[in-house]
């Protein structure tokens, strides 16, 4: 499907630009997340950073949907709450990962869960049977030119990570990696909990960043976590309170809403391949503010991991 295509909803070209650009803006500051997470933490201030981070915005969020809490269920509750350990460890996974690898890399490498979600969905299917109990006949596989694509994007970010010549991977690149595994469990997770398909969008949102706030805060009194959020807030400069102000309006309260007011006028698949640009922007950030380098291996690289998420959800569509 191309992503510049005027969607089945009908909406004149005019319309549609002005539905797409706010999306693209998401698109753009997810991009820029990395390298704003990068400069404002270090492996001493991972957890206060994300408690401060997302405590800023659980509240807005809270107040915005009282209503909409009120009325979820105590299964949607629970589901809220398991989904929001996953996307604790999603967060943990990607902040320690960024500040142990480029910002660059970290955008890039994030990009595979749309490589590795479609590959675990057709996993999962392969091993439920289709028709009686017993026939042995079993879901297809994924098509040939998907397959082609997850290879082309492993190839890619082999190539990302060598940029400097064959050495093994840095541990960032390894935990950025783990983190877009865990993407790949979280969408998962959200699609077979029964309990939480009819809830609201934003609500569950609200349940699954407040779940992950909790995690983070119980985190803080483990030893050798770091120091207490209020601490690190203390010590922090104009610039750092811009960046995690950046991080929790634009990151994350701007994006939600977005999200929720673009699908409401145009089509989900139309929102996922703009928000499909991030590894792009992210790279493009990186390398013309982050000062970062990749390289002629590391720039091929990023090429193929491009070319291979774009051409996974063309293929997997």
């Amino acid at each position: 499907m191309s992503s510049i295509a005027v969607p089945s909803l009908g909406l004149a070209p005019r319309r549609a630009w002005l539905t797409d650009l706010p999306v693209l803006v998401v698109a753009v500051v997810w991009g820029a997340s990395y390298l704003a997470a990068k400069d404002i933490t270090t492996a001493d201030t991972v957890i206060a950073v994300l408690v401060l981070r997302f405590g800023l915005v659980v509240p807005v969020l809270v107040a915005v949907r009282w209503r909409g809490l009120r009325a979820l269920t105590a299964a949607q509750w629970r589901g809220g709450a398991l989904l929001g350990l996953v996307l604790g460890a999603i967060f943990l996974l990607e902040t320690y990962g960024v500040v142990h690898t480029s910002a660059t890399n970290a955008g890039l490498i994030i990009s595979l869960t749309m490589v590795f979600t479609p590959l675990a969905e057709a996993a999962l299917a392969r091993s439920r049977p289709l028709g009686p109990a017993g026939s042995g006949r079993t879901s297809a596989r994924p098509p040939r030119p998907f397959l082609g694509a997850a290879a082309l994007s492993v190839t890619g970010v082999v190539l990302l990570t060598q940029g400097g010549g064959f050495t093994a991977p840095s541990t960032g690149d390894l935990l950025m990696l783990l983190a877009a595994v865990a993407r790949t469990v979280h969408v998962l997770v959200m699609a077979r909990v029964k309990a939480v398909q009819g809830a609201d969008a934003l609500s569950l949102t609200t349940v699954q960043l407040g779940g992950a706030v909790a995690v983070f805060t119980l985190l803080t009194a483990v030893p050798g976590t770091g120091g207490a959020p209020w601490t690190v807030a203390a010590g922090f400069g104009a610039r750092a309170w811009a960046g995690l102000l950046f991080l929790s309006v634009l990151c994350t309260l701007f994006a939600f809403f977005v999200q929720m007011w673009a699908i409401r006028r145009t089509s989900p698949s139309r929102v996922s391949l703009l928000l499909g640009t991030e590894p792009l922007w992210a790279a493009a950030v990186g390398i013309a503010l982050g000062g970062e380098r990749l390289g002629a291996l590391g720039l091929l690289g990023a090429l193929l991991v491009l070319a291979g998420t774009g051409w996974g959800r063309r293929a997997a569509a």
